[in-house]
């Protein structure tokens, strides 16, 4: 589907758009009626072009930004690309996507990371949060556990709720992989009781964090 133009794909998203996705994704903060999964069909269909996901995610329509994060190419961008892009994402859906399918693809992805963590925005400063839960999984080398506890100690309780969350997993993160800080962790959580009482579905893990901690842990044991 080379070629395709935006206002093809815009009307294409319109067919697409269902009244009762919309109230769901409103609910979550997400301005879209478009079910993900079609969302997704779509992407695979048009393939990988990088000139098409510019021009969609200058629309400012969150499906057609979606979109466009699913078909550009994520080591494309630049640094201050990326910068203005994540300022402007401010739907949560665009905002996590961004940061999970492009930027932490991307080769400034580290640079971005830490200009993000001292942002005095908020919701950047999470994407920052973000980046830095996923080096505690994958690439803790260089990083200082320790002084990551003493922010999320002093600050998580009364960050705003996105920067909240973040620092939250970021703090079982640290928790879950690294042993000789899993106390801390634990007790960090049960002192500032963040997501205590949040309510968890079923079968699902709570974002409590000494509670999230030691179920993952648990998993892995018993896999």
């Amino acid at each position: 589907m080379a070629g395709t133009t935006v206002a093809e794909v815009m009307a294409e998203l319109a067919d697409l758009e269902d009244p009762k996705t919309r109230a769901v994704n409103e609910r979550h903060g997400d301005d879209h009626g478009v079910h993900l999964g079609r969302l997704r069909a779509l992407a695979k269909r048009l393939k990988t072009q990088q000139e098409l996901a510019y021009r969609l995610w200058e629309t400012g329509d969150t499906a057609a930004r979606l979109l466009a994060i699913l078909i550009c190419r994520p080591k494309a961008f630049g640094r201050d690309e990326l910068d203005a892009m994540l300022r402007e994402a401010r739907t949560p859906k665009v905002h996590d996507w961004l940061v999970n399918y492009v930027v932490k693809k991307n080769p400034h992805s580290e640079e971005l990371r830490l200009a993000w963590s001292a942002d005095p925005d908020p919701v950047v400063a999470s994407a920052g949060w973000a980046l830095t839960t996923e080096r505690v999984a994958k690439k803790p080398d260089g990083l200082d556990l320790a002084g990551l506890l003493d922010v999320i100690e002093a600050e998580m309780r009364d960050a705003p709720e996105r920067l909240r969350w973040a620092m939250n997993h970021c703090l079982a993160q640290i928790g879950i992989e690294h042993a000789e800080h899993r106390t801390r962790a634990i007790g960090i959580g049960e002192r500032l009781e963040v997501l205590k009482d949040y309510p968890t579905p079923p079968g699902c893990t709570s974002p409590y964090a000494p509670t999230w901690i030691t179920e993952i842990l648990r998993r892995r044991q018993d896999g």
